[in-house]
């Protein structure tokens, strides 16, 4: 007769370190990536469908013109062979266009950024200076961008100058508002436990505006290209605008819309890159912002 050896209660069966357990912690860590790729994926494919919905309109569109009318209104296919055929010199325009917009932005925020604190520093400073920066963005471009031309030339100044008035006011009271719009009770802790101006800017006020900020700065790239190019409109050597003006006196329909897609392109990519940006400098919001839709 075979012994058989019976295992003391406080024994415990080594577990499975092979086995994927997909209900615990482990399982979680492994579905995360691909949870990530089908929120994305969500966010993204209703703004694909739509896009594909209007290439195909205008593809049928396009397609039912016949006659000497088809240089007037080409296919996407079309503009999509004229952007491989000018690829060389749609690039080099865009470089000259991205540094207009680069520079000017920066200078914009430079200046977004003073006199918002500017603003926020005193009640009398923002009865004297905001008027004033509201009534800059009643002055229209198509004024403005021939005289600053005629003042400063058809270089990069001229155009750096477009894009400050174009996208300086949005960041101005992106975080004006910022500034104001952050908890009182917060600061009269501060303050409680002795914090001075500087200190509650730098700790509390500050990153509680950041928000706003990233909102005013959003705005304010997508419409730095735009600056850019309506002052290459005025007068420039290079640029998209001056790519364009180019194509649309030569009657050449498919390289205007070829250039506007690049133009587009810019503006989706500056505009993706400060979302990403913000997404990086400010963890903690978006954070609490996935925990309170939970």
């Amino acid at each position: 007769m075979s012994a058989t050896r019976i295992r003391p209660p406080d024994e415990t069966v080594a577990p499975d370190e092979t086995r994927v357990d997909l209900t615990g912690e482990r399982g979680a860590r492994r579905r995360a990536p691909w949870v990530g790729v089908a929120r994305a994926w969500r966010v993204i494919w209703p703004a694909l469908a739509a896009f594909a919905a209007l290439l195909l309109l205008w593809q049928l569109a396009a397609s039912s013109v016949t006659g000497y009318l088809r240089t007037m209104y080409p296919t996407p296919l079309v503009v999509l062979q004229t952007l491989v055929a000018q690829r060389d010199a749609l690039w080099a325009n865009t470089l000259v266009t991205l540094e207009e917009t680069l520079i000017g932005f920066a200078w914009a925020f430079i200046a977004g950024v003073f006199f918002a604190v500017v603003i926020d520093v005193s009640p009398w400073l923002r009865r004297a200076i905001y008027p004033l920066l509201v009534a800059s963005q009643t002055i229209p471009l198509i004024t403005l961008a021939p005289l600053l031309a005629l003042w400063f030339g058809i270089g990069l100044l001229s155009k750096s100058i477009v894009v400050v008035l174009v996208c300086f006011f949005p960041i101005t009271v992106g975080l004006v508002d910022g500034l104001r719009g952050v908890d009182p009770e917060l600061i009269k802790l501060y303050r409680t436990f002795g914090a001075g101006w500087a200190r509650l800017f730098w700790s509390v006020r500050l990153p509680g505006a950041l928000p706003s900020l990233f909102s005013g700065v959003r705005i304010g790239i997508t419409y730095s290209v735009v600056g850019a190019i309506f002052s290459e409109y005025v007068g420039a050597s290079a640029g998209l605008g001056f790519y364009m003006t180019l194509k649309q006196h030569s009657f050449s329909t498919a390289g205007v819309l070829a250039t506007v897609v690049v133009t587009a392109l810019l503006s989706v990519a500056l505009f993706a890159l400060t979302a990403i940006i913000e997404r990086l400098a400010l963890p903690w919001y978006y954070a609490q912002g996935r925990e309170s839709a939970t």
